[in-house]
């Protein structure tokens, strides 16, 4: 049997962002390895003051959720006191006996391995992968101490990719200062924008508990789907003159019972009497939508209604539904991560310019595919399309 090959790639992670993300991804394709273990550190001995690491690992969860072979590890956070990666090596080495492990580093660390804990021990443990991050260094010091370190028994790859020009120490001053940069990705802003960290202004102030209950109650997916609907919610409200963090409110917790059970959500749903609509009832893809409404005021403590109409329209859509349940509406369906489908492009056109016009023909195309499909469109939804179609003319 072949072993596995695991790419381990540690660091603060604070926050994650596409520097982080392209090393991973380079290696994970240059060396054909199996996966690269994302791999949050919890109590490094040189940065005492980091961002929590519940904070760190969910945004590396997020952003890697849609990334195939970047694996979140929780390895080191959920140890106690200082972490050290001989310990970590070591452990991950009895966890996976049977693989080769390959540590990515940037070209400045290859110069501190020295003063690593135990480092004699950690050159025998994996193959350093070193990867192209800075100049703060010569060439030839970096030549002269990877053969000083070989000479001890150490490993190395040279990892053949541009840099990315980005810090965290930027990526924390953007997500601050409001500025999105292409280099944080937006799953990864948002969640600190709504958990209020780098000292980002807190606009939901149950979004640092929330975002702690979605991440328990949703898969990695829904959890990444959730921020970015709700960064897309936002954008949309702030273009169309809406109410923009009740917009965000609704969207990060439109999805809040998507993950439950069906038979679950069909206890809520008849226990307190939210919907005979037996069509509803046996469906989770529309169910979803009525009992979140549900627990988003149950259970997480949203007051808002009109918040709440949004949660409980964006899936069948409803007759006199507002332009804030529109928004959101829309958000779940043209946020950025979507997987491409047919006229996507021209609803999150027209999604720039008009709200209305933009539910109509997303609808339309609903409709179209499903009746090709020979099934048939909820009542709801059809009556949402002709109150919409009687609202533009």
């Amino acid at each position: 049997m072949a072993r596995e090959r695991i790419g381990i790639m540690g660091g603060t992670f604070d926050p994650i962002h596409q520097g982080h993300i392209r090393m991973a991804q380079c290696a994970l394709e240059s060396l054909s390895l199996d996966r690269v273990l994302m791999l949050p550190s919890g109590n490094p001995p040189h940065k005492p003051d980091i961002t929590p690491a519940e904070d760190r690992y969910r945004m590396v969860c997020a952003a890697c959720a849609d990334i195939a072979g970047l694996t979140p590890c929780r390895e080191e956070i959920d140890r106690d006191g200082v972490i050290y990666t001989v310990d970590t090596l070591s452990i991950l080495q009895e966890k996976y006996p049977r693989a080769e492990l390959y540590y990515l580093i940037g070209a400045d660390t290859l110069m501190e391995l020295r003063n690593w804990r135990r480092y004699e021990t950690v050159l025998t443990l994996c193959t350093f992968v070193v990867c192209p991050r800075s100049w703060t260094y010569t060439p030839k010091q970096l030549t002269e101490e990877r053969k000083r370190l070989a000479a001890l028994g150490g490993r190395f790859v040279l990892l053949d990719m541009d840099v990315t020009d980005i810090s965290s120490t930027r990526a924390r001053q953007a997500i601050r200062d409001g500025e999105n940069l292409p280099q944080v990705p937006l799953q990864v802003r948002q969640y600190a924008r709504i958990a209020g960290l780098y000292g980002a202004p807190l606009r939901i102030p149950d979004g640092p508990r929330w975002l702690g209950m979605l991440f328990n109650d949703l898969s990695t997916k829904r959890f990444s789907h959730t921020l970015a609907v709700a960064d897309t919610a936002r954008s949309l409200a702030l273009l169309h003159h809406l109410d923009a963090d009740k917009a965000e409110l609704a969207g990060l917790l439109h999805d809040c019972a998507k993950c439950l059970p069906l038979k679950e959500m069909q206890r809520i749903a008849r226990e307190n009497r939210l919907t005979e609509d037996e069509r509803i009832l046996e469906s989770g893809a529309l169910l979803h939508s009525v009992v979140g409404a549900y627990l988003a005021k149950a259970k997480y403590g949203c007051q808002d209604e009109e918040v709440l109409h949004a949660i409980r329209s964006h899936t069948t859509g409803q007759p006199g539904m507002s332009p804030l349940a529109m928004a959101v509406w829309l958000a779940d369906t043209i946020e950025p991560t979507r997987t491409p489908y047919p006229l996507l492009d021209k609803v999150r056109l027209l999604a720039s310019l008009s709200l209305q016009k933009a539910m109509i023909a997303s609808l339309e195309g609903t409709l179209q595919h499903v009746r090709r499909k020979g099934e048939t469109v909820h009542p709801a939804t059809l009556d949402t399309l002709a109150w919409l179609q009687t609202q533009s003319t």
